[in-house]
């Protein structure tokens, strides 16, 4: 699946300096990484360092619906072993390029397959049939797969005892939210009361989470752990004239930031965010 796969939110890559365990050396062109979803970025960062210092070796990781390579790359280039599984094979030869500009082919293992795999728990494990993983990222998939529940389930099966899930997908709110402010009203509480989030037939994404929805999904298919964040809180709201320079674009990014991690209001604002980053452990 491509990078734009859930037309709502940029597939975020990992900022090469948050993961603060590299086992090779920093590659000599850096992967840059997008501000946009910077959070999710130290968020995954940090599960990548924790479970590569407790296991005191490089990770094998799972990037299902991984496009191009904008999280792979970053993770094979601090030596870590990553398969990547997406439905496109236009995106996959990106793949291939990119690991290969930036000398990382070794460690980066493409394989084609549809998200609706992932349901059907021994399709993918012929599908990635690399053993159990260390970290499975599971990013703008959840909202186009027909069975979520069984998509985890699958997702599950793969991974090792103690391993973790990043999840990122759409939420609900923050387009309610968007579309009350302009003006649209009707699509609003359509998304407000619908089951699957959306505004009706026009809506392009099959369904949106909830903050509450998402972890009880997790601790059902019986993910340990499970914490759920808000990202792009404003981002998507701010008018794009207000970003001109790189200044402003620093101060929503540190704004961001700062949302996440409040003791007080993070997870009140976090539920308004564009995205939905959930972490989880298998038991």
């Amino acid at each position: 699946m491509a990078d734009d796969r859930a037309a709502t939110f940029d597939t975020p890559t990992i900022d090469t300096p948050t993961i603060d365990t590299p086992t090779v050396d920093a590659p000599a062109h850096p992967v840059p990484t997008p501000p946009r979803l910077q959070a999710v970025s130290d968020t995954v960062g940090e599960l990548v360092g924790r479970r590569s210092r407790d296991l005191e070796r490089p990770l094998r990781v799972l990037d299902l619906g991984g496009g191009t390579g904008g999280l792979a790359v970053p993770l094979a280039a601090l030596g870590h072993h990553v398969t990547v599984l997406d439905p496109s094979p236009d995106a996959l030869a990106a793949l291939e390029r990119r690991a290969a500009e930036y000398s990382v082919a070794d460690r980066i293992t493409a394989r084609q397959g549809d998200t609706d795999s992932l349901a059907d728990t021994e399709t993918l494990v012929d599908l990635v049939s690399d053993g159990a993983f260390d970290l499975v990222c599971c990013h703008g998939v959840l909202e186009v797969v027909d069975d979520p529940a069984g998509a985890l389930a699958g997702v599950a099966s793969v991974l090792a005892p103690g391993g973790y899930l990043s999840l990122l997908v759409a939420g609900r709110l923050a387009v309610v939210l968007a579309r009350a402010l302009a003006g649209d009203f009707g699509y609003a509480r359509q998304v407000l009361t619908s089951e699957d989030g959306r505004w009706g037939r026009t809506d392009p994404l099959p369904r949106r989470f909830d903050t509450e929805e998402l972890a009880t999904l997790l601790d059902r298919v019986g993910f340990r752990d499970v914490e759920v964040h808000g990202v792009r809180v404003f981002a998507d709201l701010v008018p794009s004239a207000t970003l001109d320079s790189a200044a402003d674009r620093a101060a929503l990014d540190a704004l961001e930031r700062e949302v996440a991690a409040h003791p007080r209001y993070a997870d009140v604002l976090g539920r308004l965010g564009a995205g939905l980053h959930a972490t989880a452990r298998h038991a």
